[in-house]
């Protein structure tokens, strides 16, 4: 079953929908509900999915996710009294930004795990704690911790460093001081 929300007048709906899926699901926060705004959105039953695409923005407590599309998977728990969703996994692709407190990260992918309850930003990934800049090639953000690890590209030696597109990246950082 497919629902697809094409114009302004159904995003209120595709919020609502969107907030009745995830709302018994621990994503970021627990209990927090989750809101998300987007031009567009199809859901897939046949494949616990929902996809939201252009200028997709969501909110859940101090957390919030923009990016041009978000792929949102879940699984179903089901008992002999009761239904409900949880949310697997996030997949964000396009201008990725994610904000929590002063931190901000930005990508051009990002993926959730709410189980490992990680975020992982690749491809030109960037993290801000105020003014001090990180970058490599993954940052990865532990939410329960309030941590981040950096990972550089793999190191490149000899006729291989001639090739530009296959030239290994290091973490950078900038730290202001006062």
């Amino acid at each position: 079953m497919i629902f697809c929300c094409q114009h302004s007048l159904f995003r209120r709906l595709c919020a609502l929908f969107s907030l009745l899926i995830f709302m018994v699901s621990p994503c970021f926060a627990d209990n927090a509900p989750i809101q998300v705004e987007a031009d567009h959105m199809t859901s897939t039953e046949k494949t616990n999915s929902v996809t939201f695409t252009g200028d997709v923005d969501a909110k859940q407590a101090d957390v919030r996710i923009r990016s041009d599309k978000m792929v949102v998977h879940y699984r179903e728990n089901k008992t002999k009294q009761s239904s409900s969703k949880e949310v697997e996994k996030l997949v964000c692709t396009g201008n990725v930004e994610l904000t929590r407190a002063e931190w901000l990260g930005t990508s051009k992918k990002m993926i959730y795990l709410a189980k490992e309850r990680q975020v992982i930003l690749t491809g030109n990934a960037k993290a801000w704690q105020g003014q001090n800049m990180v970058s490599g090639e993954k940052i990865i953000y532990y939410l329960d911790e309030g941590r981040s690890e950096v990972i550089g590209g793999p190191r490149v030696t000899g006729a291989e460093q001639q090739d530009k597109d296959k030239k290994g990246s290091r973490v950078n950082m900038t730290i202001l001081q006062n």
